[in-house]
């Protein structure tokens, strides 16, 4: 596969939300904004970069009886560093998200992707592997998180497009399912004439 295609299937092909229906957590507790969204997404795609890179260079000197903790031990040290870097430059951010930064150590995204791909390819190929695949993640969080800003607050990213309120049940648990669920039917739409 060219590289181009390691990044692009991410995106379309393997999106994590609205093909793989992976990471749900994250997906539907944080994107009651699209700046939460697009937080969680890209504090995602970081890990998932990293570890991929660091796990396609030691897959092959780690015992398979251990690899999976191994993985999660490799992938929990760039979440720290993560947490680290977000407490120190985006602190609003770090604590809005709060409890999801430390749950991508054992988020399936990423550690599907170790298990998956990182311990059987190259480190090149792993972290653009990582990057489509973080990109993908992140612009669906994002558009959810849009929907959900927009319908649930009349604001995108803050800003205020529409005077008074929005519709309360969008900005609520519901509302993430229904944004969701309308979201995975255009996204299917739109792959299909793609493909």
């Amino acid at each position: 596969m060219s590289k181009l295609g390691l990044i692009t299937k991410g995106i379309i092909k393997e999106n994590p939300t609205f093909v793989l229906l992976l990471g749900m957590c994250p997906t539907l507790g944080t994107t009651t904004s699209a700046i939460n969204g697009m937080g969680m997404g890209l504090a995602t795609m970081f890990v998932l970069i990293l570890s991929n890179l660091a796990i396609s260079a030691v897959a092959n000197v780690i015992p398979g009886k251990v690899r999976i903790p191994s993985y999660i031990v490799i992938i929990a040290a760039f979440v720290t560093v993560l947490q680290f870097v977000m407490q120190a430059f985006t602190p609003g951010l770090y604590e809005t998200l709060g409890l999801f930064i430390p749950l991508i150590v054992v988020n399936c995204i990423v550690l599907g992707r170790a298990e998956a791909f990182a311990s059987k390819n190259g480190a090149l190929d792993s972290a653009l592997d990582g990057l489509g695949i973080g990109l993908g993640f992140t612009a669906a969080l994002t558009v959810l998180g849009m929907v959900r800003e927009l319908l649930g607050s009349a604001s995108i990213f803050g800003l205020k497009l529409i005077e008074g309120d929005g519709i309360l049940v969008f900005v609520l648990a519901p509302g993430a399912f229904i944004a969701l669920g309308y979201l995975l039917v255009l996204f299917n739409k739109f792959k299909s004439k793609i493909s």
